[in-house]
């Protein structure tokens, strides 16, 4: 494990170049190291700044001097509530990795994976739940993602924990004087009041893991799968969603052999989208195995576009696939609507791969089969695996306590409220085992 009282340094804008490069340090010695290095335009080391200020000065490594700014966050107003110091130089691996070489030298350590981030959870500056919505945030690929990550570094699912163990400390607490004063003939709190409250917190955990459902949404994606008979359009239908030329598109039927994937996003959320070879009965084998899997992937997608040609009636092949998809999640979409003569079909959606109409509609459609209250109005969404596991643990343990109140002593009913407790512990990170807590910083990058 890490030694905590060392100060600590790295590059905290990755390893790429670009227009600046930040070189934090934190640490007990992080100001003392920066004064050997670091003065400003007004003669001033950092020792002398005032905090959260920058200050523009000349830093000098044993290998070359640079111009760039200085700012100190002094204990415990910091990230980490330890004193810090970030230099901002300018882009570039070679200057930001002299500055780091420079700060090793004159005391500090290179920093471990998310050692910032899990030192800002040890000094109290950060939940466990609060740290890791760092990390989503920081690998969040669509909008959804970042206001769920948003939503966890703020401290909401933090706060619904703790409550609720709160709520559960003062519940034991009154069980145990009932218990220990008894020559008093007081009763403190009745089974009543008890059912009561833990119903409460039953409720409030299980709307929480309810919200799970979107959150595998935003964390997953949507997958969706394109079917159809060849030469409908389902190519060019791709290509419209992704808004590129990924996949060929031909006049010749059976172009597509195999699966294509992509994504895009809609609403926020991400869309995986794959278009697979025409479902028809065929002689040609490798055609056939592109046939194959195609209705083998119908089984695992969250929503099927069906895809016909509204130009031209529909034969029994599309009617054969329409009833290999009918009782899955689908939507039916007729293609070629800007040469088709009619649009009878009231249950489909008419677009055009070729001129563009349409494709919004499908798209709102989609977006619409998936979207909950929670992705609209935002608030706390469970996307991470390991809080849905403890919320279930803790709610598992209250409705066991409800269960059995009516049959067993409260003093009994405490031991499943004590392991509910323990269970919303390792959301907050008051009852996490250290090797839990080392496996979810060492997922940060280097220098957060």
């Amino acid at each position: 494990m890490e030694n905590l009282t060392d100060t600590i340094v790295a590059i905290s804008t990755g390893s790429t170049s670009g227009a600046i490069s930040i070189v934090r340090m934190s640490g007990k010695d992080a100001i003392n190291i920066a004064n050997k290095m670091f003065r400003s335009l007004k003669n001033k080391i950092p020792k002398e700044f005032n905090a959260r200020y920058l200050e523009l000065g000349n830093l000098k490594t044993s290998g070359f001097t640079e111009q760039a700014l200085c700012v100190v966050f002094k204990a415990p107003y910091s990230y980490t509530g330890e004193d810090i110091v970030e230099f901002q130089c300018h882009g570039g691996l070679k200057i930001a990795e002299g500055v780091v070489t420079e700060c090793i030298k004159n005391g500090a350590r290179l920093a471990t994976n998310g050692e910032f981030t899990k030192r800002a959870f040890i000094n109290g500056k950060l939940s466990l739940s609060s740290a890791e919505g760092v990390m989503d945030m920081i690998n969040a690929e669509t909008d959804a993602e970042v206001r769920a990550g948003y939503e966890l570094l703020n401290g909401g699912l933090s706060k619904i924990a703790t409550d609720s163990q709160n709520e559960l400390t003062d519940i034991l607490s009154e069980i145990e004087v009932s218990f220990d004063y008894p020559e008093e003939q007081i009763e403190y709190i009745t089974k009543a009041k008890v059912k009561q409250r833990l119903n409460s917190i039953a409720g409030l955990l299980d709307d929480v893991l309810e919200s799970s459902k979107t959150g595998n949404l935003i964390k997953n994606g949507i997958s969706i799968l394109i079917v159809g008979k060849p030469n409908v359009g389902k190519s060019s239908l791709l290509n419209r969603l992704i808004n590129r030329d990924r996949a060929i598109v031909t006049d010749i039927p059976g172009t597509t052999r195999d699966s294509i994937e992509d994504s895009f996003t809609i609403g926020g959320i991400k869309a995986k989208i794959i278009d697979t070879a025409g479902i028809h009965d065929t002689d040609d084998l490798v055609e056939k195995l592109g046939v194959d899997k195609a209705k083998q992937l119908i089984d695992f997608a969250d929503i099927i576009i069906y895809v016909t040609d509204s130009s031209n009636p529909l034969v029994k092949e599309d009617n054969d696939i329409f009833e290999l998809v009918k009782n899955k999640q689908h939507i039916k979409v007729a293609n070629k609507c800007d040469i088709a003569k009619t649009r009878q079909d009231k249950t489909s959606i008419y677009i055009s791969s070729a001129t563009g109409e349409g494709i919004e509609n499908l798209k709102q459609e989609i977006y619409n089969r998936f979207k909950s209250p929670k992705l609209v109005e935002g608030g706390v969404i469970i996307t991470n695996a390991r809080h849905k596991q403890a919320l279930a643990v803790a709610l598992e343990h209250v409705n066991m306590a409800l269960d059995d109140i009516d049959n067993q002593t409260l003093d009994l009913i405490s031991i499943d409220l004590k392991l509910a407790y323990s269970a919303l512990g390792e959301i907050t990170g008051n009852t996490t085992g250290e090797d839990i807590i080392d496996s979810i910083f060492s997922k940060f990058c280097l220098g957060k």
